[in-house]
């Protein structure tokens, strides 16, 4: 029953309305409505105030017409009993008219009469005005917002659902000021019958008091005069509310937060133009004639206040969290003193918004003192000391690092991304260690159970106060920041293929002009493209290959032009020049342990192999992919004790074949070749794999 009086109450208020212009009502049952009036007013003045889009109170031009025949119900029963009960129609009229009259009729007058004009002239007329405007701007925006759904659709940046969403709030933005533009009429035809109303009330007032009531002309003037200021106030007061609630929400840009938030962050983002403002009122004193406690106080009052807030941004400057980017580069944000919307009504500056960073990390607040350098944070400059590192070993620099906090992770993550896409995340406890076990553990200790993120090695949190006797156990302890940089690492060495650009290899060419000009004059572009280039060196990377030997790369390319259709078979020719590097990277000791492919294995394999003029591909039967797949898995299992790094070795012509085909089942799987071995090294076979008709069969 409840449920249904709720639901039904709007209607039930408006039919109510409507029926007040008819019956009479008793004067404390109006000064109630008056006074709920009053209320409904301030409640939906301070909601627009909060409200940080117009869509937020999409019912305000329906609420606009509701009140106005609220309003206008209540002046026409205040107007019968004014008529009827001798001018007294409560004790709100009452009330209004003797405060603002003060005793005198004529400053009673002047001040309804500028309330009126105020409303009429000034706010109605302006607020309906942008409410046109806007209605008109919005409808013709439909069209190019409606494309750039389609387009952000299209490039996959967002899904159907949300793409639904856009073009349901495009629609219900234009119906909004549309409706907003003919709901202002409303506002303004109310306070024209304000005016009709209080001309009635005044002369229909004199006319029943001095005919019918017997009354003097300077008791009726007062009377009537008392009840029609009173009436009109009564009524003007929240129209006023209602009209500048309206100009509020017509006004009101898209934002974050709400209209107090919004002017408090606009005044104190510029305290220089309070401490003016505060030094121009003192200057004032200056002039004869003008109160100078009064200038004083208040330029006194601006300065102290601009002071502050220097000193507070200041601060807030030196303390912030590490949200910009290393090496210097930073997200493009609006000048200091121009909004963001006047910021990006400039297209360039939209464009700057386009470019993804090669490589981020955003962390919850509770990781942000790791990268906070003011805070005693050092994992920006670990990141400084690995990018040297890797460049010493793979012969390329990675970009610079975007670092930033994200408040919609979890306060103990972080995430990895490359051109703008997570790859990897993990969560870390930074008052804790990262204890894993080293293989000579003598003792279990309570811990929280985690998995390393670089690895995936199972291990355990402990606190502070179990580090000494966690170490005493044999477990390995890493520091926050090392599980970090050490995860950061192993990201980039995995994807540093992708990191690799033509504007690094114009460098690396650059670089290497300084020392050998000769060779890059006559090789690039003449012979190989940095396009190419980049390409092979990129084939090089993805298998953990450094290139930090430009000059055999160039040379092996000129020397091998021949080949140079199929770059698969020329990056065979550059791996097999880089045996020495090869050889050293994945060697131990001077001794190199493999699984081989038995023969009849790679028979199959050359066998299998299709040449087109694109290039060759592999097109072997899938129950022999299978069997091979199997045996490699079962060998992999059985060595991972006594070979950490998986390294399967083949013939030259296989191996770019056989690699292809393992990095689709099993990942993380080293393929050599016999021509990029070293001599030097000794070579030793753990485990040979054999494919016999449907069985596979593997012998160690």
């Amino acid at each position: 029953m409840v449920k249904k009086i709720v639901d039904n109450a709007v209607t039930v208020f408006i039919v109510l309305a409507v029926f007040m212009i008819i019956i009479p009502l008793p004067a404390p049952l109006l000064d109630f409505l008056f006074v709920f009036n009053i209320a409904l007013s301030v409640i939906i003045l301070l909601i627009t105030m909060y409200a940080k889009e117009a869509l937020d109170f999409a019912v305000f031009p329906s609420l606009l017409l509701i009140t106005t025949i609220f309003r206008l119900a209540l002046n026409i029963s205040s107007t019968k009993l004014i008529l009827l009960n001798d001018g007294y129609a409560g004790e709100v009229v009452k009330a209004f008219g003797e405060f603002v009259m003060g005793g005198n009729a004529v400053v009673g007058f002047v001040v309804f009469v500028l309330i009126m004009l105020v409303q009429l002239t000034v706010i109605t007329a302006g607020a309906g005005r942008i409410a046109e405007v806007t209605a008109r701007f919005t409808l013709d925006a439909m069209p190019g917002k409606q494309m750039a759904i389609d387009a952000d659709l299209n490039q996959g940046i967002i899904d159907d659902n949300e793409a639904k969403h856009r073009r349901d709030k495009i629609q219900r933005e234009a119906d909004y000021f549309g409706a907003m533009d003919g709901a202002s009429k409303f506002v303004k035809g109310d306070a024209t019958f304000s005016v009709i109303a209080a001309v009635v009330n005044l002369a229909g007032g004199i006319v029943i008091g001095l005919i019918f009531s017997g009354m003097d002309i300077m008791t009726v003037i007062s009377t009537y005069s008392i009840a029609t200021v009173g009436d009109g106030l009564c009524s003007q007061i929240p129209s006023l509310l209602i009209s500048t609630a309206m100009g509020m929400i017509v006004t009101r840009s898209a934002s974050d937060t709400s209209l107090n938030i919004d002017l408090i962050k606009s005044f104190s983002s510029q305290p220089r133009t309070l401490t003016i403002a505060g030094v121009a009122m003192l200057a004032m004193c200056l002039i004869p004639g003008f109160p100078k406690l009064q200038l004083i106080i208040l330029g006194v009052g601006l300065l102290g206040l601009g002071f502050a807030l220097t000193r507070n941004n200041k601060q807030l400057a030196a303390d912030g969290a590490p949200v910009g980017l290393l090496d210097g580069k930073t997200q493009p944000e609006p000048k200091e003193g121009i909004s963001e919307l006047d910021y990006y009504k400039d297209i360039d500056n939209v464009y700057k918004l386009l470019p993804v960073e090669a490589i981020e990390i955003e962390f919850g607040y509770s990781l942000i003192p790791l990268a906070d350098e003011a805070s005693g944070g050092v994992l920006i400059e670990r990141v400084v000391i690995f990018r040297k590192q890797f460049a010493q070993e793979m012969g390329i620099v990675f970009p610079s690092v975007r670092m930033r906090n994200n408040d919609h992770i979890n306060p103990n993550q972080y995430v990895i991304k490359i051109k703008g896409e997570i790859v990897a995340s993990a969560e870390i406890l930074v008052d804790h260690y990262l204890a894993m076990d080293s293989g000579g553990v003598t003792e279990e200790i309570d811990g929280i159970d985690t998995i390393e993120p670089a690895f995936g090695i199972p291990a355990k949190w402990v606190s502070e106060k179990n580090r000494i006797r966690a170490e005493i156990s044999g477990y390995t302890l890493i520091d926050p920041t090392s599980v970090i940089i050490t995860h950061l690492s192993e990201i980039i060495r995995t994807h540093a293929y992708e990191l690799l650009s033509r504007q690094d290899i114009k460098t690396l060419l650059d670089k290497l002009t300084e020392s050998n000009p000769v060779l890059v004059g006559d090789v690039v572009p003449s012979i190989v493209s940095q396009a190419y280039l980049q390409k092979v060196i990129c084939l090089l990377l993805k298998e953990g290959i450094p290139v930090r030997d430009l000059q055999t790369i160039l040379e092996t390319l000129a020397d091998n032009q021949h080949a140079m259709r199929d770059i698969d078979i020329t990056t065979e020719y550059v791996r097999q020049a880089l045996k020495r590097t090869i050889t050293r990277k994945f060697s131990d000791g001077g001794q190199l342990r493999v699984i081989t492919l038995d023969s009849d294995v790679e028979n199959k394999i050359v066998a299998s192999i299709k040449k087109t003029e694109q290039g060759s591909y592999l097109a072997l039967d899938p129950q022999v992919i299978q069997d091979m797949m199997a045996s490699l898995t079962i060998q992999i299992e059985r060595v991972k004790a006594l070979v950490p790094l998986t390294i399967v070795l083949t013939s030259p012509i296989v191996r770019i074949y056989f690699k292809k085909l393992v990095d689709q089942f099993i990942p993380n799987v080293t393929v050599l070749s016999f021509s990029e071995i070293d001599t030097t090294v000794q070579i030793q076979a753990v485990g040979n794999i054999e494919v016999r008709g449907e069985k596979s069969e593997v012998r160690s």
